[in-house]
């Protein structure tokens, strides 16, 4: 039998990971710029906070096994956890709490994703109990400031909201509304034709559908409509936000306003955005976020709510859409000093001399030969991993020292 990982999950080997770590080290120094704190919670949670009071579906969770406390699951995201924790061991914190990780995350295959990924990594930041433009357009910026660092080619950034989205829609009946959902999200228009509307409805949903371009030429059409007070007054918010992103940003972000995007997880109530890269005629799914006022409250023991707003980077696509570039690291990095004993008796005087070198300088990367090799296979190994440093070492601690050339 030849064992490999389970469907759904791989081994990541080591010049893959020293690439994924150099993304993750420049995606967190962006955070930490903006003042974000690295936070890490449980892997495992009680399904009940994985759900998100049933803005997660638990078929999405991986489940494990029941305890004392209830049913155990694998996270399959980190903000409903982080909300956990923010209300509850971190209360007495100020405000607002801008939090950031890293993490890998679980989702549960379907039979609609054959052959996909059951684990992938991630990196995103929380602005907790903060409200307002001026949050979201922190978030914005700061995503923005992140694929800029990380040099990702050809990105946008597509932004939506999702209380203006179900106030448009919420003209067609209940029983139709799911399809005319998936037909503008998805942007199939030939099912949506298909759709036994009447006129009035028809016409609705195809300017429904056509809602995603300039912010300003949306907003425009949108303004057109016959809207409530409160609805138009979360236009001109948008408007607001569009503005300060714009006269705020040191370099142009492309930003498209689509009102047809709605997240995959239930639980947000405002601003909606995602980071999309297209390379080589392919796509990809930087990041997404949104804001999620309700949140929060679920986990409140006192059923207190408060704002919030975070994203969330996908380590997987982001590193694809590197691929082609020369950002990423091309090489493992080599060790640099192989210490040899020259024979067994001068193994102990081996092992202080690496010591010595391995307390010499930061970050110094030092191996020892284990016996067993011929000088001649030695050099042969420390060319093969470039190592250009070798030290021989005599059974009295005499060392004599050669350089690869």
């Amino acid at each position: 039998m030849i064992y490999q990982p389970p469907a759904g999950a791989r081994d990541l080997l080591p010049l893959e990971v020293a690439q994924k770590a150099w993304i993750n080290d420049h995606i967190q120094q962006v955070f930490q710029k903006w003042g974000y704190q690295r936070i890490v919670t449980s892997t495992l949670e009680l399904l009940d906070t994985l759900t998100a009071g049933g803005a997660i579906d638990p078929a999405n969770v991986i489940q494990l096994r029941d305890n004392s406390q209830g049913t155990l699951g694998l996270r399959p995201e980190v903000t409903a956890s982080i909300a956990r924790a923010a209300v509850t061991r971190m209360a007495g914190n100020t405000y607002p709490q801008r939090l950031c990780y890293r993490a890998n995350i679980f989702r549960n295959l379907t039979q609609a994703h054959h052959g996909g990924q059951m684990e992938y990594y991630q990196a995103g930041v929380e602005l907790l109990f903060a409200g307002g433009v001026l949050a979201d357009a922190e978030m914005i910026l700061l995503l923005a400031d992140c694929l800029q660092e990380l040099g990702v080619p050809n990105w946008q950034i597509l932004m939506g909201q999702a209380e203006l989205t179900r106030s448009l829609l919420a003209i067609f009946p209940q029983e139709i509304l799911p399809q005319i959902h998936h037909c503008i999200a998805n942007l199939d228009r030939i099912t949506l034709e298909s759709l036994a509307l009447e006129p009035q409805l028809q016409q609705r949903a195809f300017f429904l559908f056509d809602l995603r371009g300039q912010p300003e030429t949306v907003l425009t059409k949108v303004a057109t409509l016959d809207l409530d007070v409160a609805t138009m007054n979360t236009v001109n918010n948008l408007k607001s936000l569009v503005d300060l992103i714009k006269r705020s940003s040191t370099h142009p972000i492309p930003l498209t306003l689509d009102l047809s995007l709605l997240q995959t997880f239930d639980y947000y109530t405002g601003m909606v955005f995602e980071a999309v890269s297209f390379e080589q005629n392919q796509s990809y799914l930087l990041g997404q976020g949104g804001r999620y006022d309700q949140l929060l409250g679920l986990y409140s023991p006192q059923n207190e709510t408060a704002p919030g707003i975070g994203f969330s980077l996908n380590i997987e696509d982001i590193h694809a859409s590197l691929a082609s570039t020369n950002k990423l690291p091309q090489q493992v990095k080599a060790s640099d000093w192989l210490v040899i004993p020259e024979t067994a008796a001068a193994a102990i005087a081996a092992f202080d001399y690496a010591d010595k070198l391995r307390n010499s300088q930061p970050g110094i990367r030092v191996e020892t030969e284990l016996g067993d090799r011929s000088p001649e296979e030695i050099r042969n190994y420390a060319k093969t991993c470039r190592i250009e440093n070798l030290v021989w070492v005599k059974p009295d601690g005499t060392v004599v020292k050669e350089q690869k050339t």
